[in-house]
């Protein structure tokens, strides 16, 4: 006691119970690993219920019969799943052993024989060339019974989130080698219809093959909306037919950093057979210091500050020209309608050290006000998109600057205080989209998908009908230290928390909070998702710690 005593006269309570800790040899325990489900569904469904029944499925016997409409988005996919159950699993020594075993199961009362057969049912007609869009409807059933074994969904769209958790439904049974798929009903729909990622291809370039594996890990997680943030200060990547000295002079190489017309293609086209929006990103009058190596004449001059260049300046009639040209082909290279217009982080000081930017508003009887500057560059470059059929999406500066926005325009919250922007942009009457909390180049240590899975895109104090303006969110990949090596391990499996928040209805409209129950849940379920992205060729990271992928 007397050791105890001088000890707590010369340390803080703190370094007492470290001091504890090493000398009396007290601890937590080991970070013992966290068990996995067996065929649990992320997102987790809106209605699932499932007994201790089972099939087993053997991949060489497996087969899916259409009994609705069809089109080559569903055929594909029926033949992308069917690998994907038979490379995912040992079906080696399923061929080796499944004969015997059923001959075992067979006698016991919870085996249900084997699942030979699925009927999918789709219940409109679908088409080759239909492009996934807002408020798609994504909803689907899936019965799996003794009587019934059948997936149905009203849109082609459905029948892929249909499909992607059948295969998650499948588990391998270690004892016994085999695959099983328990007695299954689900009801299921998304919670949002914007499900996103943004990908920042502009701090460093990340390669097509990246890309496609990125699209293929957000179809395993339900996110529709790949958030293409294209280009930036640091590099212009994309190729211009119509301008190309801007990625001749302004990517990191005029070849090998460049995405050609028909890597843009070929992207939007995988994304699409996937069901996922390609929605890309040209930021504006801010973060284009790369546009101005290929286009002269449209940045403005930083007089005094570095002598170098700032952002657009609106004073130059060209800029506006320019950009309605540009535009004119996004508008046909991208099917998607909705466009993403930036609008944040604006440097005034160098529109303000500028005497052609002074003069300029002095003829618009603006007086020293520059957030009223980008309101006028905002205004006219959202009429511009709009004249070619697009709709706008800008980020919150732009909302919060003062910027007079029709109700149309979605307004894109990333800062924190989120809940106070969400709660003004939504009583003003604009449709929102959350990303403040999901920044994936955040790392908060192991488990810190948990911070992910805490946040609620409803957690603002606003009214019903502000929460019914809140068309979801997206989860965002800036690059600044992510390349090809280390982009998809960032990721995933931190973005799969993100993905549940936006489809599972796990939280009140009201009250937006995760409980113990549901968090342990959801790390049993990401302890298999991560096993399974893996082996699907997904470089997911270990989601908590210590684990094991059998």
């Amino acid at each position: 006691m007397y050791i105890l005593f001088l000890i707590r006269r010369t340390m803080d309570i703190p370094k007492l119970f470290l001091f504890a800790f090493l000398v009396l040899g007290i601890s937590c325990g080991p970070l013992l690993p966290i068990e996995p489900t067996k065929g649990g569904v992320v997102p987790l469904p809106q209605n699932v219920r499932q007994t201790e029944e089972f099939f087993t499925v053997n991949p060489s016997l497996l087969q899916f019969k259409i009994t609705g409409f069809t089109c080559s988005i569903l055929d594909e996919a029926l033949i992308r799943y069917w690998k994907l159950i038979s490379n995912s699993h040992s079906s080696h020594i399923l061929r080796r052993f499944s004969h015997r075993l059923e001959t075992l199961w067979t006698e016991r009362s919870l085996y249900l024989g084997r699942l030979d057969v699925l009927n999918v049912h789709l219940d409109e007609k679908c088409k080759d060339d239909d492009i996934p869009k807002l408020f798609m409807n994504e909803s689907y059933r899936i019965e799996i019974s003794a009587t019934n074994k059948t997936l149905r969904a009203t849109t082609v769209w459905g029948m892929l989130r249909a499909l992607e958790s059948f295969s998650q439904l499948i588990y391998e049974d270690e004892q016994t080698a085999t695959l099983r798929l328990n007695s299954t009903h689900i009801d299921d729909y998304p919670r949002f219809p914007h499900r996103g990622l943004l990908l920042d291809t502009s701090r460093h370039f990340i390669p097509v093959k990246y890309i496609l594996k990125t699209l293929d890990a957000m179809s395993y997680n339900k996110l529709n909306v790949f958030h293409w943030h294209i280009v930036d200060d640091q590099s212009f990547p994309f190729k211009s037919e119509s301008y190309p000295a801007l990625s001749d002079k302004g990517a990191y190489h005029p070849v090998e950093a460049v995405y050609q017309p028909d890597d843009v293609e070929q992207i939007i086209e995988y994304a699409r057979k996937r069901g996922i929006r390609v929605m890309v990103e040209f930021d504006t009058p801010g973060h284009t210091l790369s546009w101005g190596r290929g286009i002269s004449g449209i940045l403005t001059k930083c007089v005094g500050i570095s002598d170098e260049y700032g952002p657009m300046d609106p004073s130059v009639p060209k800029v506006f020209q320019f950009l309605s040209n540009f535009f004119e082909e996004i508008s046909k290279v991208f099917p998607e309608r909705y466009i993403h217009l930036g609008g944040d982080e604006v440097p005034f000081d160098c529109w303000q050290s500028n005497p052609n930017i002074t003069k300029f508003m002095q003829t618009l009887n603006i007086t020293g006000d520059y957030a009223a500057l980008e309101s006028y560059f905002i205004k006219k470059l959202i009429d511009i998109v709009t004249i070619k059929g697009l709709n706008p999406i800008v980020w919150e500066e732009v909302f919060d600057n003062g910027v007079k926005l029709s109700n149309s325009t979605i307004v894109h919250v990333w800062k924190d205080g989120y809940t106070n922007t969400m709660n003004k942009a939504t009583k003003a009457g604009k449709p929102v989209l959350l990303s403040s909390c999901w920044y994936l180049d955040h790392l908060g240590g192991l488990k810190d998908w948990q911070n992910f899975y805490k946040c609620d895109p409803y957690d603002f104090p606003g009214t019903s009908a502000q929460k019914k303006l809140v068309l979801g969110g997206e989860a965002c990949m800036w690059s600044e230290a992510v390349n090809k090596n280390n982009l998809i391990s960032r990721v995933w499996p931190r973005a799969s928390a993100t993905a549940e928040k936006l489809w599972s209805s796990i939280t009140d409209i009201d009250e937006p909070v995760v409980d113990s129950t549901q968090m342990d849940y959801m790390a049993k379920r990401l302890e298999e998702h991560t096993c399974r992205m893996n082996k699907r060729n997904i470089e997911a990271e270990p989601a908590s710690g210590p684990s094991f992928c059998y």
